[in-house]
């Protein structure tokens, strides 16, 4: 019988030493699985949301909302801003480029956002089916959205004002679906983009202004830039990328102090979000950490104790020929065996308690949430339970190793 086998039917032989210690190992690694994969999954997801864009610019409010709403879409806007006074604002020279949303309206519940094609360009976004809008009216839709709806290029639909599916729908106007996106694993999957005009169209803003402009030509506002219109039009916020490191330095300063918007770094306010909810989830991997320990404590202990109803059976090993260096590694295989069961148990409960939380948050889909992956940290927690199994049966192992033949058997 070869060492595995042989540490497993010892292990058999106390199911009930066995299925507590794989419990307490087993949740202690669940907790700590749990909160790599939310934090590692909701961290790459804002990192990758908010590339390319250095400030938001938009009504004054919350700044975090104001990044919630329009860089990640998963919160509602803190108002509108006049299209003059941003237009003006990115004559400054520090401002490289700057892109115009404007949101307001939702069909299904996936937003409506009225913006340009430098917005599709900044996710390098591809269009799998048809093409971007060139009209007014025309909608480009997320893969999410067209799978989720089963939505195809030529398919109409009327938008509901706001943001949640409720809401009334503008049954005057339609939208005419002119292309799908290919899937981009952003936030760009889940909405629907057409130009800003559609939207003050489909809200009943300037309507001359629509009727004038209904079929722009290439390089109009639809494009880049910002559309033309009356000093009254509004839109919700501006994308901004910085010519140089200076605007960080002083754009935000200026636009908070001597304007009527508001000006948020997503860099900034994603940080404070994460040293927020940082406290708390270091404060759970400590108890997590402090479950494991327990576990690799309780292992020692069964160990330790089923050594001395043992000592019999290791002293007839060794004369049956079984070396020292044998007797040390069946000891630690059986606190190794138990520590990856442990191990394996809390990699499921992990996985499937991540996915049952990310199922009960409505806006899971959204931030991209899911038990279904595998990240490198887990390796690393695996590894490090695997080490303190090895850890908690050494001295059990070295007492093995140092059983005395005669002394055992002269005993019994």
């Amino acid at each position: 019988m070869n060492l595995l086998s042989l540490s497993w039917n010892y292990i058999k032989a106390r199911p009930l030493n066995m299925v507590l210690n794989m419990l307490l190992m087993g949740l202690g690694i669940a907790i700590i699985l749990v909160l790599i994969l939310l934090s590692s999954q909701l961290e790459d997801n804002l990192a990758k949301n908010k590339k390319g864009v250095d400030l938001v610019v938009g009504a004054k409010g919350s700044p975090l909302q104001l990044i919630l709403a329009n860089v990640y879409h998963i919160d509602f806007p803190t108002g509108n801003i006049k299209l003059q006074e941003a237009k003006d604002l990115t004559r400054n020279r520090l401002i490289a480029s700057a892109i115009p949303l404007a949101l307001g309206d939702n069909y299904r519940g996936y937003r409506i956002v009225g913006t340009n094609h430098d917005y599709v360009k900044l996710f390098d976004a591809a269009v799998d089916e048809g093409e971007l809008w060139k009209n007014n009216l025309d909608a480009v839709v997320g893969s999410n959205v067209a799978q989720s709806l089963g939505l195809k290029v030529g398919d109409t639909f009327f938008g509901a004002h706001g943001l949640s599916v409720a809401d009334m729908e503008h049954e005057e106007m339609s939208y005419r679906i002119v292309g799908i996106l290919e899937e981009n694993n952003s936030v760009i999957d889940k909405l629907i983009l057409t130009n800003i005009e559609s939207v003050w169209a489909v809200h009943d803003h300037d309507e001359e202004h629509h009727e004038e402009h209904s079929e722009p030509q290439l390089g109009s506002a639809y494009e880049t830039g910002f559309p033309e219109s009356d000093e009254d039009a509004e839109i919700t916020s501006m994308l901004i990328k910085f010519r140089s490191p200076m605007g960080a330095v002083t754009l935000p300063r200026m636009i908070n102090a001597d304007t009527n918007m508001q000006a948020a770094s997503p860099a900034f306010e994603t940080q404070r979000l994460f040293s927020l909810l940082g406290i708390g989830v270091d404060l759970l991997k400590a108890f997590a950490a402090i479950i494991i320990i327990i576990a690799g404590l309780s292992i020692f202990i069964s160990l330790y104790n089923a050594l001395k109803d043992r000592k019999y059976d290791l002293a007839i090993m060794r004369s049956l020929g079984a070396s020292k260096t044998k007797l040390f590694f069946h000891v630690v295989l059986e606190g190794v065996i138990i520590t990856v069961l442990g191990g394996l148990l809390g990699f499921l409960i992990g996985h499937g308690l991540t996915e049952f939380l990310a199922g009960l948050y409505e806006k899971s889909d959204e931030i991209g949430l899911t038990g279904l992956i595998f990240v490198k940290q887990e390796l690393a927690v695996m590894l490090i339970s695997v080490g303190i199994g090895i850890i908690a049966s050494l001295i059990p192992a070295i007492n093995a190793y140092k059983t005395d033949i005669s002394e055992v058997l002269a005993k019994e």
